[in-house]
C-alpha cells in the first residue's frame, strides 16, 4: 500500500493495512494495548457491581442457583466467546457483528440482516448503559436509605434525576478524558479486583459466627418464584448472562487497538475467564455469608440485597463504606460502555445505516481521534430510555434484559451466518478454533436463542399484572420489527452494507485486484464508496474484474 501520512500518524502500518483489507481508512487512534483491550470489556462487566445489580434473579433459586447458575451459564458464555474470538481475529473492526454478517450471508439476505444486527447491537449497547446506570441509582440511593435507617423513601422520579445525573457525568468524562481512556482502563480494571478482595475478606470475617456450611453453599435449592424449581434455576443465569455481556466492546475498540488481531481475541477471552472464575468465587463467599433467610434479603427496605448483605456482615458504617465503593465501581463501568456503544454507533453511521448519519460519523481531532458526536448521541438516546424508570420497577428492569435480548441477537446472527452461508468463506485470523471452529459456534448459537428466551421471561412467574410483566419483549420486538419495517419501507432503497472508505489511490494493485475477486465470488458486495474527508459527499469507486 501507498504510503499515507494520516493512516501513519495513526496506527502502525500493518494495523492500517489489516483495516485497508476490510475496506476503510484508519480514522481512529490506535492507542488502547492488548491488556487494555481486555480491561474495557472487564470494566464493562464491573464483576461485583454487576452480582449486585442482579442478585435479585439468582436469589430465588438459592445458594445452588447463585453458585452452580453461574458456573454453568459462564462457561456457555466462554463458547460464545471462543466463537467471536475466532471471528474478531480474522476481521477486527469497529463494526464487526454487523459487517461479519454481510460478509456471510447469502445474497439476498445480506443487507437486512446487516440492518437488523446493527440497529440491535446498537441499542442494545445504549440498553447496557441504560441498564448499569439504573443499577448505579440504586445503589447511591441504598447508601442514602441505610444511613437515614429507611426514613427515606425514594420516588421514580428521584430515581431518575440520579440517573440521569450519572448519564450526563460519563458523558462529560469520555469527552474530556478522550486521550488518555485506553490508560483508565488499566485503572478501572484494578478498581474492580480491588473492590472484589475487599468483600471476599469482609463478608467471611464480619460474619465468622454465623456462616453457612459448604452443604448449604453448593447443594441448597430454593424457589421464591411462581415458576417450578427447575425453570428458576435456569432464571438465576440471568444474573452471569447480564454480567459478562460486554465482550463484543474489544470488537468494538477493534480500530483503535495495536495488533488487533491478536488484542481482540485475547480480550473476549480474558474478560469472560476472569469473570467466570472470580465470579465463581464470589457468589461462593456470598452464599456462604449471606442470612439463610432469602425472603428477607429479596424484600429489605435498603431496595438492594447485596446492601442487605454487607449490613448484617458489617454494620451500618461498614454496608455504607462497602456500597459506597460498589456504585463508584458501577460508575466506573458506565464510562467504559460509553466508549464501546459510540464506537458501534460511530461505525454504523460510517455505513450509512443510522439517521443523520452524515453527522454522527465525524471524528474529533480536537479531542484525541475520536467519535465524539456519537458519543453525545448515545447519551442522549440513554436519556430517553430511562424515562422508563419513571413507569415502575419492572418497566425499569427492563433495561437489564434491553441489553441481553440486544446484544444475543447481534452475537448470534454473524455466527449462525458463518455456519450456515460462510465456511467457505472465512479466512481464519491468528486465533483460530480449527476444526473444533464449528462446533464451537453452533454450541454458541442454541445458547444464544436460550438466554434471549430467558431473558423476555416474568422473573416472579407465569402470573402477570403491569407491574411484574417483563417488557423486554415488547420493547426489543419493538426495535427489531421498527428496524425492519424501516429497511424494507425505505432503507432497501439505499443500504447497501458496509461501504468501502479507503481511498483507491492508496491501493496497490494487488489489493484492488483482490477486491475485484471478492466481487466476482459475491457479486452482492456493495459497490465501494469513498467519503471524502466530512463524510458528506460520496462517490461510486469501480473495479475492473
Amino acid at each position: 500500500m501507498a504510503s499515507n501520512p494520516q493512516d501513519e500518524k495513526l496506527a502502525q502500518a500493518g494495523d492500517a493495512d489489516m483495516l485497508a483489507k476490510l475496506g476503510y481508512t484508519q480514522e481512529l487512534k490506535r492507542s488502547f494495548t492488548k491488556f487494555e483491550v481486555l480491561g474495557i470489556a472487564f470494566a464493562i462487566m464491573g464483576l461485583l457491581p454487576s452480582i449486585a445489580s442482579t442478585l435479585a434473579f439468582s436469589l430465588p433459586a438459592g445458594p445452588v442457583g447463585m453458585v452452580w447458575g453461574w458456573f454453568v451459564a459462564s462457561g456457555f458464555i466462554f463458547i460464545v466467546g471462543l466463537a467471536m474470538a475466532d471471528l474478531g481475529s480474522a476481521m477486527p473492526t469497529a463494526g464487526g457483528l454487523y459487517w461479519w454478517t454481510h460478509y456471510f450471508s447469502a445474497p439476498g439476505w445480506k443487507n437486512p440482516l446487516s440492518f437488523l444486527v446493527g440497529y440491535s447491537n446498537t441499542i442494545g449497547l445504549i440498553g447496557g448503559l441504560c441498564s448499569i446506570d439504573y443499577g448505579f441509582a440504586l445503589m447511591l440511593i441504598s447508601v442514602v436509605v441505610i444511613s437515614t435507617d429507611g426514613a427515606f423513601v425514594p420516588t421514580n422520579g428521584i430515581v431518575y434525576c440520579v440517573f440521569l445525573g450519572c448519564v450526563l457525568s460519563h458523558a462529560v468524562v469520555v469527552t474530556f478524558a478522550s486521550k488518555i481512556m485506553g490508560k483508565l482502563q488499566t485503572v478501572f480494571t484494578v478498581a474492580n479486583l480491588l473492590l472484589i478482595a475487599a468483600t471476599v475478606i469482609v463478608l467471611p470475617i464480619g460474619r465468622r459466627a454465623e456462616r453457612n456450611n459448604a452443604a448449604y453453599i453448593f447443594g441448597e435449592t430454593a424457589n421464591f418464584t411462581g415458576w417450578p424449581a427447575g425453570w428458576t434455576f435456569f432464571l438465576a443465569w440471568l444474573s452471569p448472562i447480564w454480567t459478562i455481556g460486554a465482550f463484543d466492546s474489544c470488537v468494538h475498540i477493534s480500530e483503535e487497538a495495536k495488533n488487533a488481531t491478536t488484542a481482540v481475541p485475547y480480550g473476549i477471552l480474558g474478560s469472560i475467564g476472569l469473570c467466570w472464575g472470580l465470579g465463581f468465587l464470589c457468589m461462593i463467599v456470598i452464599s456462604a455469608c449471606m442470612s439463610p433467610d432469602i425472603e428477607r434479603l429479596l424484600t429489605t427496605p435498603f431496595g438492594q440485597p447485596m446492601a442487605q448483605i454487607y449490613y448484617d456482615a458489617v454494620g451500618k458504617k461498614g454496608a455504607i463504606i462497602m456500597m459506597t465503593l460498589l456504585f463508584l465501581t458501577q460508575w466506573l463501568m458506565g464510562i467504559s460502555v460509553v466508549v464501546a456503544a459510540s464506537r458501534q454507533s460511530w461505525a454504523f453511521s460510517r455505513d450509512g445505516a443510522l439517521p443523520f448519519s452524515s453527522f454522527f460519523s465525524r471524528i474529533s481531532k480536537r479531542f484525541g481521534y475520536t467519535p465524539l458526536r456519537a458519543v453525545w448521541g448515545c447519551i442522549t438516546l440513554s436519556c430517553i430510555l430511562g424515562l422508563l424508570c419513571l413507569i415502575a420497577p419492572a418497566a425499569a428492569s427492563a433495561l437489564f434484559s434491553l441489553a441481553v435480548a440486544g446484544n444475543n441477537l447481534a452475537w448470534f446472527v454473524p455466527i449462525l451466518a458463518r455456519v450456515i452461508w460462510g465456511r467457505e468463506k472465512f479466512v481464519p485470523g491468528p486465533f483460530y478454533t480449527g476444526k473444533f471452529s464449528i462446533p464451537i459456534a453452533i454450541v454458541a448459537c442454541i445458547f444464544l436463542v436460550f438466554s434471549t428466551t430467558l431473558a423476555m421471561m416474568p422473573v416472579g412467574g407465569p402470573s402477570v399484572n403491569p407491574e411484574s410483566m417483563n417488557y423486554t419483549v415488547v420493547i426489543n420486538c419493538a426495535v427489531w420489527g421498527g428496524a425492519l419495517a424501516y429497511y424494507f419501507i425505505d432503507a432497501r432503497k439505499w443500504f447497501i452494507g458496509p461501504k468501502i472508505t479507503i481511498d483507491p489511490d492508496q491501493l496497490t494493485e494487488e489489493q484492488m485486484q483482490k477486491m475485484a475477486e471478492d466481487r466476482t465470488v459475491d457479486l452482492q458486495l456493495p459497490p465501494m464508496i469513498v467519503k471524502d474527508g466530512f463524510g458528506a459527499e460520496e462517490k461510486v469507486v469501480t473495479v475492473d474484474v
